[in-house]
C-alpha cells in the first residue's frame, strides 16, 4: 500500500475548448487535512469529482492520472472504491421517507455482508456516528423534514460511518451556523489527526480555511497556482492576482 493517500498527476480536463482542469499535480498523504480554495469556475467541484469517480461526462477529454493509496482510479470496482472513499456533496436530495438513522446507515452498505446484511458492528459504526456528527436529536426524524444545515450533517455522518480512507466533501459548511461551521472543522481535524483520514475539503471562506487546515490547495483557471501552509498560499499578492480583491479585506489566520 502506497504511503500517499491521493495523489494527482498532471490532471487535465477539457469540455470543448474549455479547459476546466489544467495540468493539476499534488500529492496527499494519510491523516491530511487539506482545504481547496479558489474564486467561482476556478474547478474545485469539477477536481472533487474527478478524483470522487463520479466522471467528468461524455462532453469531456481528460489526461492524467487519479491515484488513491498508489492505485489508479480506474482500476478499483464501485465497491472497493466506496470502502475507501467517502464524499460529501454541497446539496443533498431525498425524495422518498427516510429516517435520520437509515439515511447514515447507508453509509455501511459498502461493508455489509452480501446475504446477512448489516451486522452488529455496522449498527454500531451508525450509532457512533451520529454521536460524533452530534445529531442524536434528529434521530427518528424524516431528512426532508430537516433544515439544509441539518441535512447537511446527517450526509456527513453517512460519510463518518461510511469509515473512508479519503473523505472529500464539498462546501461542507455552507449551510450551517457558525457553531455548527466550528464543530464541524473540529470534527474533520480530529478524523484526520485520530483516524487518520486524508480530507479533501472544498471550501469558499478563506479565513475559515486559514484557521482550520495546514494545506492550502489554490486553484485559479483551473491551474493549482500555490500549495501549502496557510501563510505560504495567502500572500496580500495572491490574494489580490486570484480573487480580485483588497488583502486587507481578507482575515487569515496567523
Amino acid at each position: 500500500m502506497s504511503g500517499v493517500a491521493l495523489e494527482l498527476r498532471s490532471l487535465t480536463l477539457d469540455y470543448g475548448a474549455r479547459r476546466a482542469l489544467d495540468d493539476v499535480s499534488a500529492r496527499l498523504e494519510p491523516g491530511t487535512l487539506a482545504a481547496l480554495l479558489g474564486p467561482n469556475g476556478a474547478g474545485k467541484s469539477t477536481l472533487l469529482r474527478a478524483v470522487s469517480g463520479a466522471g467528468a461526462g461524455s462532453a469531456a477529454r481528460r489526461s492524467g492520472m487519479v491515484l488513491i493509496d498508489g492505485v489508479p482510479l480506474e482500476e478499483y470496482d464501485r465497491a472497493e472504491l466506496a470502502r475507501r472513499v467517502a464524499v460529501v456533496p454541497g446539496q443533498t436530495r431525498v425524495a422518498f421517507p427516510l429516517r435520520v438513522e437509515e439515511l447514515v446507515a447507508l453509509g455501511r452498505v459498502p461493508h455489509e455482508h452480501p446475504l446477512l446484511g448489516p451486522r452488529a458492528a455496522d449498527r454500531a459504526a451508525v450509532d457512533a456516528a451520529i454521536e460524533r456528527v452530534g445529531i442524536a436529536e434528529l434521530r427518528g426524524r424524516d431528512v426532508r423534514e430537516l433544515s439544509l444545515g441539518e441535512r447537511q450533517l446527517a450526509v456527513l455522518a453517512m460519510a463518518v460511518a461510511q469509515g473512508p480512507r479519503l473523505l472529500l466533501l464539498d462546501e461542507p459548511t455552507v449551510h450551517l451556523d457558525l457553531r455548527h461551521q466550528v464543530a464541524v472543522m473540529e470534527l474533520l481535524r480530529d478524523l484526520a489527526a485520530r483516524d487518520g483520514v486524508t480530507v479533501l475539503a472544498v471550501l469558499h471562506d478563506v479565513s475559515l480555511a486559514s484557521h482550520f487546515f495546514g494545506r492550502l490547495l489554490l486553484l485559479d483557471r483551473g491551474r493549482l497556482v500555490a500549495d501549502g501552509a496557510p501563510s505560504e498560499v495567502l500572500t496580500p499578492e495572491r490574494i489580490r492576482a486570484v480573487y480580485g480583491v483588497d488583502p486587507a479585506l481578507v482575515a487569515i489566520a496567523g
